[in-house]
């Protein structure tokens, strides 16, 4: 079985998810065919992977495929592609998205999910994207994509939309969600057990139901615990926890991620809500510098010591692939198309983040119902932006990025309508060779 990684210069992250696959005995002996654009990342993880695999008996081979006229090659015969790509990296694309929006006043945290950072990344990443799928429909079109990469929702949303490749979206904010919850409340006694329910879009799906083992409901207490938690300086996730407050349930990402997408929470009229919430501004170019610098350490440090012995992480894709081959049933957080109305009150064209059932015969997405109707309203305050960023990319229709600009709800109650569009024309023009052409 061949195994390919495409950006497997996210070193890192390579390490993960194939790491996680030769501590898998039916799926060591897999080709693991790494793929990337720069030469040196992707030797660093051939060496990383390389070290790991003879760790682990030497089972398997690797193989390496630099540059696009080899992408082909690297797809060719492939049962699963795992998608970890960042089209334009931290410097110049990533500090583009976040220094000229700052020239209008606009500030964000994390921007690679939604607002103008979110509709910038997408651009970028649809068409590369799109290569990829017709790459794949000639040289395997039975194969699975995974994809790890934000804005999960748009990607994977045009992947299934618009090519014939089989795609789910991966995140790893379901797994961690509730245990977070009750960790940070001091309900750890209530971990083992618990039953749960998680539905919505990635990055904001909702935990719609957590019982104890018992049964029982939790959310009264968890409710009753939260402005005690609220009234601590050094909390970390009141955003999230002001959701539970205003909105009645908690999500599944983190409250740096959240405090971007919605209108409540970075005003520049209304600084003092930066400290109250406890909001990292800028906080996604530090954490890039400082995993850059740190990466470099421990690669070193690998070099030098050799590399440690891994051990299977949390992360879908290895799970979901052994399931798929081997046999068996899982369950997953998964991003899929809201085909059939899975959430019957938001739109079919949507990308949902649903429980998946997986097994030897494929993914099935559960049907979920309605959502709150306060958290379908939230949702679609962000799905309209994801469809019209999508849109653009599709028609090449510059209307369709302002658009999305000016509906994207941080955005549209920072800036006025001529200064959004004034916005996008910068940021297309620094993008220069990044983006297509719009017309």
């Amino acid at each position: 079985m061949k195994i390919t990684f495409m950006g497997a210069g996210s070193t890192v992250f390579a390490r993960n998810v194939i790491g996680d696959c030769m501590c898998v005995p039916s799926l060591r002996d897999s080709v693991f065919a790494l793929y990337d654009i720069d030469a040196q990342r992707l030797e660093e993880s051939r060496t990383i992977l390389e070290a790991m695999r003879k760790a682990k008996g030497g089972y398997g081979r690797i193989e390496c495929y630099v540059g696009v006229e080899n992408r082909k090659d690297a797809l060719r015969g492939a049962s699963f592609v795992v998608n970890a790509i960042q089209v334009g990296l931290y410097d110049p694309c990533t500090i583009t998205d976040f220094e000229i929006p700052k020239k209008y006043g606009l500030r964000q945290t994390i921007g690679d999910t939604l607002g103008i950072g979110g509709i910038m990344r997408a651009l970028r990443t649809i068409p590369v994207l799109k290569d990829f799928a017709e790459d794949m429909a000639e040289v395997c079109p039975d194969a699975l994509f995974l994809n790890y990469v934000n804005p999960m929702a748009m990607l994977t949303g045009y992947m299934l939309r618009y090519t014939p490749i089989k795609t789910i979206g991966l995140c790893h904010s379901v797994q961690g969600c509730s245990k977070g919850l009750l960790e940070k409340l001091g309900m750890e006694d209530r971990l083992e057990g618990r039953k749960e329910l998680i539905a919505g879009i990635n990055h904001m799906a909702w935990l719609l139901e957590i019982k104890d083992k018992n049964g029982v409901d939790l959310y009264p207490e968890i409710k009753s615990r939260v402005d005690e938690y609220m009234e601590k300086a050094d909390a970390d996730d009141k955003v999230r926890m002001d959701y539970i407050k205003n909105f009645g349930y908690y999500v599944t990402e983190s409250s740096e991620h959240n405090s971007e997408y919605n209108m409540f929470y970075i005003k520049s009229k209304y600084p003092e809500l930066i400290e109250r919430y406890n909001i990292p501004l800028d906080e996604y170019p530090r954490r890039c510098v400082n995993q850059i610098e740190s990466w470099k350490k421990e690669y070193s440090e690998l070099l030098e010591g050799g590399v440690k012995e891994h051990e299977r992480s949390n992360e879908y894709a290895s799970q979901i692939i052994e399931t798929m081959t081997v046999g068996g049933a899982l369950q997953i957080g998964g991003n899929v198309l809201n085909t059939g109305h899975l959430i019957s009150n938001l739109p079919e064209e949507a990308c949902v983040e649903v429980p998946c059932l997986i097994n030897g015969n494929g993914i099935y997405p559960c049907n979920v119902g309605p959502l709150p109707v306060q958290c379908a309203a939230m949702n679609m305050t962000n799905i309209n932006v994801q469809l019209l960023t999508i849109e653009a990319a599709v028609t090449g229709k510059k209307d369709h990025i302002y658009q999305a600009a000016m509906l994207d709800p941080h955005t549209g109650s920072e800036l006025d309508i001529d200064t959004i569009k004034k916005m996008v024309d910068d940021l297309i023009d620094a993008h220069g060779n990044w983006l297509p052409k719009y017309r």
